[in-house]
């Protein structure tokens, strides 16, 4: 019966459709191609898409295959990431940033909400509004793997027209490349930019220059109307934990200011005095009194720019794990590398707990902890969470 059906349909669009989805287990796409044949009428376009499905299931043995078009599998918990195995391939320049935003934006859709905003914020920023009106120039600290996400929402209505710096510290754990990008994107907006690594006094003398180069008007102002010349006042800024101190302390060779790597060390605003010709206020981390942007507070959690109290670690962790194996710089085989753990980068959850097997009898807290705390290091090479917006 089944030879006889297809020799009255031969010569029929529906061979053609049925020769067609053939082509689907080399190309997905064909089968949206191969359902569009054009019929006479859509009764007998039905007909012959039933009947083509029987033609390739019963007479060639080959499985159908079937895709659901619309929303990604995308999740943290037992769903895949919507690119397989490693990007260890692609080159910075061709991966889809955009694609990575919109899959951690489903991620974090089923997180409990990461929110942290200690009560000596909302004192500080009070107090640091006021003290922005002193200011000459605002130096303005970000964390150079993930710049957008360290850029508070308010910062530019409090500053208005005040000159701006904006330091990108920790430049030693992004790549040439990523550099490049930031530089090039803050160049085409016309902000001054420098590169700065806290810890070791990269960058700290080029800000001192140009926070004094672009306030040198100051005093040209205060000479024609006859009064003394004074330092210049340059108010230090940002999220916590962005190396704000460490900044400073460089600046002024000595420990001026109490530094930590962890957020909320600083907890009031503190003058210090560099050379006969600058001022810096140091000020505690100020940070959005709520979070909307819950793809930037798991950045922010990731690169501990944000209390620990605030997000469940593993949580954290999974999400980082899936960001990795999706990421040039990383993928999944630098998670391999450096745990011995073969993996395809889609469930982190799942990497986490056979971490957490292997090296802490089951503990998936410790695990966890233990890939924030390497990626933190720069264990995992030169990797950026976030690159410009195009």
């Amino acid at each position: 019966m089944a030879a006889q059906l297809s020799g009255i349909w031969l010569n029929t669009p529906a061979v053609t459709l049925a020769g067609n989805l053939l082509n689907c287990r080399r190309s997905p796409s064909a089968t949206l191609s191969a359902v569009h044949t054009s019929t006479s009428s859509p009764t007998i376009q039905a007909r012959h898409c039933i009947f083509s499905l029987f033609i390739f299931s019963h007479l060639l043995l080959l499985p159908v295959l079937a895709f659901i078009v619309g929303g990604k599998n995308l999740g943290w918990n037992g769903l895949e990431s919507s690119k397989l195995g490693s990007s260890s391939d692609i080159g910075n320049e061709e991966f889809d940033w955009v694609e990575l935003e919109a899959d951690l934006y489903h991620w974090t859709k089923v997180l409990r909400p990461v929110q942290w905003y200690p009560g000596h914020i909302a004192k500080t920023e009070k107090e640091l509004k006021d003290q922005l009106k002193l200011m000459d120039v605002v130096i303005e600290v970000r964390d150079a793997r993930i710049p957008m996400s360290t850029s508070h929402p308010q910062m530019d209505s409090w500053l208005g027209n005040r000159k701006r710096i904006i330091v990108l510290n920790r430049e030693d754990m992004i790549s040439t490349a990523d550099r490049n990008a930031w530089a090039s994107y803050y160049a085409r907006q016309g902000t001054k930019v420098v590169f700065s690594n806290g810890q070791l006094g990269m960058g700290t003398m080029k800000v001192n220059r140009l926070a004094k180069a672009l306030a040198g008007g100051v005093n040209i102002k205060r000479k024609a109307k006859g009064l003394l010349p004074r330092p210049v006042r340059a108010g230090i800024v940002g999220y916590p934990n962005v190396g704000k101190s460490s900044l400073i302390n460089r600046l002024l060779k000595r420990r001026m200011c109490p530094a930590a790597p962890r957020p909320g060390v600083t907890r009031e605003l503190k003058w210090v005095r560099f050379g006969k010709d600058l001022e810096l206020l140091d000020s505690p981390g100020i940070i959005p009194m709520r979070i909307n942007d819950q793809s930037a507070a798991i950045k922010l959690a990731i690169c501990d720019d944000i209390g620990e109290r605030s997000y469940d670690v593993t949580e954290v962790a999974a999400i980082l794990v899936q960001m990795l194996a999706r990421l040039p710089a990383a993928g999944n085989k630098a998670l391999c590398d450096r745990y011995k753990i073969e993996t395809d980068g889609r469930v982190g959850k799942i990497f986490v707990q056979k971490l957490a097997l292997q090296l802490f009898n089951g503990d998936t807290h410790q695990a966890a902890f233990r890939i924030l705390s390497d990626f933190r290091k720069g264990k995992f090479g030169w990797v950026a969470l976030e690159r410009p917006p195009r």
